[in-house]
């Protein structure tokens, strides 16, 4: 699915030219839990990028299903954004005063699935990931921020995308919460063949994901596999 051939990216500006990743080289299978860890101004957020066609290299090739990423148009990005990556994020990124569904729903909307079938997918998506049905209806700022990370992993599924691609997604939640987030992430890997991609400052939690990448200073310094913890069964509403 996704290969890294000695990736460079150099920001320039008025200050000069800053390297933010050095000859990253990597490959990722469909079906993997992969963790990209390291600390802050490490490159993780850039390779992140990158990942998510949000941006292109500035030296190296992307590959994603064996498509070189920088020759794509803005169009082409856009579309591999909308179909083929579903993005979590530490904030949630949540519409505030719309309901559960109505988050979900969202991006059906912008891929143009027919109004009768957006509901269904939707529900589909938070059954996925253990929110109650009880919650389905409430405003998204009614709800704890377990619940809200659940609702954002299942907006990120409704497209049914070959890639997810998770930003800290335990950063603003305590850990038992956080715990009860990374089981729902391995459970659709495991049970459902989804392909992730956590990116984490934090070793534990990345120790939930089968493989675990290092970066450092830009570059990659370690790939291996991680330590995969077994997560406490906790009651999905929370």
């Amino acid at each position: 699915m996704i290969e890294c051939q000695n990736i460079g990216k150099t920001y320039f500006s008025e200050a000069g030219e800053t390297l933010a990743l050095k000859n990253a080289s990597f490959k990722i299978n469909d079906g993997e839990f992969v963790a990209i860890v390291g600390p802050s101004g490490s490159g993780k957020s850039t390779l992140m990028h990158i990942l998510g066609a949000l941006d292109t290299p500035t030296t190296g090739k992307f590959l994603l299903d064996g498509k070189d990423v920088s020759e794509l148009s803005d169009d082409e990005l856009a579309e591999i954004r909308k179909k083929k990556i579903g993005f979590v994020f530490q904030a949630f990124n949540l519409l505030k005063r719309a309901t559960v569904l109505r988050n979900v729903m969202l991006p059906l909307v912008y891929a143009d699935v027919p109004a009768a079938e957006r509901e269904i997918l939707a529900r589909a998506a938070l059954k996925n990931t253990g929110l109650s049905e009880e919650h389905f209806f409430h405003l998204s700022n009614q709800l704890s921020g377990g619940q809200m990370q659940r609702v954002a992993i299942a907006r990120a599924l409704v497209n049914n995308p070959s890639l997810i691609l998770a930003d800290e997604p335990t950063g603003n939640l305590d850990t038992k919460t956080g715990e009860i987030v990374l089981s729902t992430f391995q459970k659709l890997n495991r049970e459902q063949g989804h392909t992730i991609i956590l990116i984490t400052h934090e070793h534990d939690v990345a120790e939930h994901a089968d493989r675990i990448i290092q970066i450092r200073d830009g570059e990659i310094v370690a790939d291996g596999n991680g330590h995969v913890k077994r997560t406490a069964e906790v009651s999905p509403s929370n």
